[in-house]
């Protein structure tokens, strides 16, 4: 590997007859003086500190190139920490460590000798190199540095710690591109590379961009990026494409979804270990609900700390990857729906993976090839470079997202400064797959329609549930335990109170302390003149019908207007998987 850092202050160590400099060391206290020092002025080629800790950079062996757009996507360099063995074996490769020795003719040689055990792990217990330079992460994509400017010459960049990994297929793309070649990018990237995807409108083929280019602008922006969610109708729709895409340009780890909380924690410290830009939870079970509060946490964070699997050691990762999942008619819940940004496919038809005639044939293969991957990369790079030319705009019309305002923000200006709209537009659709918010509105609807504003305690509420004589008042719509039974009074006033002053669409929980019994009291507001539902029957109303579903069955129900045309054709085609 190529040396990617120079160090003006490395000492001119003497070089053997072998062409390899020669360390001379006597005691075992001398040589831990020699070889710290040798290590800290990078004797060894490719070696960094990261969080106190020598490393070196080496390329990775067998890692293979990927066979579809779900497996993993290894970056081709790796960061290993220096530890005694790799260290012995690094200095016998790159240096001759040499002692004086006195043979039986008595003449004083020199030979060469490994440092013992004691001695490499005294030379690597230290945590001060203030010698060596930060790496702070390898990258296989150009990225904006904070400045603005491009990291895309291949090295060590000083100002950010990263080290970007060269790919062969892509040139230099120029600061300032010309106004043909914006043309040229935008119609590569709209007509022709995501042109056959069946988005469900045109805001999930402007998020995907969004979310395609976030890996790239981060160094920029500085933002906190949401949960992305690639769902579609039909298995064959494209989905994998999508995400494998953004996994190929970046590096990617593909999960396996678990609904253990602890099982989900564990496994983001594993991954956050790795130098990749993306992970997909690939795949989940039909009409799955991502609930996890694990989650919500770590993508509300700019760090994540926890205990490494198998050792003491709680080491802290900056959370800057970018966090997918796909699978078929997926749902959230709890806080994990104001965090998710949607991309919808749906292909209308029984068999997407039959399609033919695509402006790409053979997609899925097509981008496995590292020259297309530089293709698509360079065209977004390019598109990227003249918005900041422009002064990287903001945008002031994309809705508020908490913490990750500032990212919509960022990104909603890169879409509109090339005139992509309806980016996060289908924000109050993607509310509808809200699963625990359903659930909730479903309840406090019936709860208003049984009791009005009556105030009740949570036992007197739980007494309402129990069935009479067969039947159920409730619907099917009170809250249940795992095992489907009543919960108990306590457990049920734990969760209303979780629930107090939150609004669900028109209807909200309200809750005061009885000064008498000193117990909570409960109960439902609407909020004046509101509509009642389309049905408030929950067992007659039609299952989990979306606003966008209505919009197909009742163009002008909700004051919608058909789709466009252009953004769902009426024959959509679907890359094959």
């Amino acid at each position: 590997m190529t040396e990617a850092h120079s160090n003006p202050t490395r000492p001119l160590w003497p070089v053997g007859a072998d062409g390899r400099p020669k360390v001379r060391v006597t005691t075992n206290p001398d040589a831990i003086r020699v070889l710290t020092h040798a290590v800290g002025n990078r004797l060894l080629p490719d070696t960094y500190v990261q969080d106190g800790l020598p490393v070196v950079v080496e390329a990775v062996s067998g890692a293979g190139d990927p066979t579809a757009g779900d497996d993993d996507v290894a970056l081709p360099l790796s960061a290993s920490a220096l530890r005694a063995p790799l260290l012995a074996s690094l200095l016998a490769e790159h240096a001759s460590i040499v002692q004086s020795e006195v043979d039986k003719k008595g003449n004083h040689v020199e030979v060469e000798v490994s440092p013992g055990g004691p001695v490499l792990g005294a030379v690597l217990s230290r945590r001060s190199w203030p010698d060596l330079p930060v790496l702070r992460r390898i990258i296989s994509t150009p990225v904006l540095r904070p400045d603005g400017t491009l990291l895309q010459q291949p090295g060590y960049d000083p100002s950010t710690g990263f080290l970007l990994a060269g790919r062969a297929h892509l040139d230099p793309v120029p600061e300032r591109p010309t106004a043909e070649q914006v043309e040229q990018a935008r119609e590569f990237l709209l007509e022709r590379f995501l042109h056959d995807f069946p988005w469900r409108t045109s805001a999930d083929r402007a998020n995907y961009l969004g979310l395609l280019v976030t890996p790239i602008i981060r160094p920029f922006t500085r933002a906190l990026s949401p949960f992305g969610v690639i769902d579609a109708t039909m298995p064959g729709s494209g989905k994998t494409i999508l995400s494998g895409c953004v996994g190929l340009l970046v590096g990617q780890r593909v999960l396996t979804w678990t609904d253990s909380e602890d099982e989900l924690r564990k496994a983001i410290t594993s991954v956050l270990a790795d130098q990749v830009g993306v992970v997909v939870f690939d795949n989940l079970e039909e009409g799955a609900v991502i609930n996890s509060a694990v989650l919500a946490r770590l993508v509300t964070e700019r760090t994540w700390t926890d205990r490494k699997l198998g050792t003491n050691t709680t080491p802290t990762f900056p959370n800057d990857r970018l966090w997918l999942a796909t699978g078929n008619n997926l749902r959230v819940g709890g806080d994990m729906a104001s965090r998710t940004v949607w991309v919808r496919l749906d292909p209308d038809c029984p068999r997407p993976e039959a399609r033919s005639g695509f402006t790409i044939p053979n997609l899925d293969s097509w981008i496995l090839d590292p020259a297309n991957q530089a293709t698509v990369l360079r065209h977004l790079l390019t598109l990227i470079l003249d918005w900041t030319a422009a002064g990287a705009p903001i945008s002031t019309s994309v809705p508020q997202m908490r913490q990750f305002t500032r990212w919509a923000q960022h990104i909603g200006g890169f879409l509109e400064h090339h005139g992509i709209g309806s980016f996060l537009t289908n924000a109050e659709e993607s509310r509808e797959l809200d699963d625990d918010a359903a659930e909730w509105r479903a309840f406090l609807l019936r709860w208003h329609t049984l009791h009005g504003h009556e105030q009740l305690t949570a036992n007197q509420l739980r007494a309402s549930a129990e069935p009479e004589l067969g039947t159920d008042r409730w619907l099917g719509s009170f809250p249940t335990t795992e095992t489907g039974k009543l919960p108990s009074a306590k457990s049920l006033g734990r969760r209303l109170t979780g629930q107090i002053g939150r609004w669900r669409g028109d209807i909200v929980l309200r809750s005061v302390t009885d000064s008498h019994t000193s117990s909570r009291v409960y109960w439902v507001d609407r909020q004046p003149g509101t509509p009642q539902p389309l049905e408030s029957n929950p067992q007659t109303r039609k299952p989990a019908e979306t606003q966008d579903e209505l919009q197909l069955h009742h163009p002008t129900a909700f004051g919608f207007k058909p789709a466009d045309s252009a953004t769902k054709p009426a024959n959509p085609q679907t890359p094959g998987l």
